[in-house]
């Protein structure tokens, strides 16, 4: 049976592993960010793929509310070239149709599964547009824990939701650069098409309530 500094140590390793990708990540954007042309997408996918979820690891950032949707978690900044997010999931709730203001983005599944529902791109108009056709998904996929995805606009919009009605589900998003927390990006009505300019505040930085 291991000792109480076991135990610690233990404990201590395996966090450092999550912040280990937090500090490669950092690393591999540099101080161009994504769209630098030494900056490989699939590099930053890898790095994402290759740490296996420990609750231990990431749980001091994965503050939730069961009243809203999901809450967004800072984990880094990225020396100002990205944003790394927690994301808690509520049980059987999910994210608006959205698009990520000409950003990356890359999500691992922490914990439980996670539905994309992937629709065609529409240019966001707002404010006194004629009304637009409903937007119907074009594809749809379970992601597993520890399972790796990437979106762009050039791919399409999407929205992301928690299948499960009992089990939250816990993500860790990727945005490169950081454009919808800078500037905010736009949700689209699945029933009209209809778009709002939206701003979504973090719920915690650093483990820390806001």
């Amino acid at each position: 049976m291991p000792g109480k500094r076991d135990c610690v140590e233990t404990a201590s390793t395996a966090t450092s592993k999550f912040q280990r990708l937090v500090e490669d990540l950092r690393k591999e954007l540099g101080a161009g960010g994504i769209d630098s042309e030494d900056v490989d997408p699939n590099v930053l996918q890898l790095l994402m793929r290759q740490y296996v979820s420990k609750v231990d690891d990431w749980q001091q950032y994965a503050l939730s509310d069961f009243s809203r949707p999901y809450t967004r978690n800072l984990v880094d900044k990225g020396n100002g070239k990205s944003n790394l997010l927690v994301l808690v999931w509520t049980p059987g709730r999910g994210s608006a149709i959205h698009d990520h203001a000409g950003a990356h983005c890359i999500m691992k599944v922490l914990k439980g599964h996670l539905k994309e529902s992937l629709y065609p791109w529409r240019e966001p108009t707002t404010g006194g547009e004629s009304p637009r056709a409903a937007l119907e998904p074009i594809q749809e996929t379970l992601y597993d824990e520890n399972e790796v995805t990437y979106i762009s606009d050039k791919i399409g919009l999407h929205k992301i939701s928690n299948p499960s009605r009992e089990e939250v589900a816990v993500s860790l998003h990727l945005y490169t650069p950081p454009n919808a927390a800078m500037y905010g990006c736009h949700t689209f009505d699945e029933t009209t098409g209809r778009c709002s300019k939206v701003h979504q505040p973090n719920f915690s930085e650093y483990g820390h309530r806001l």
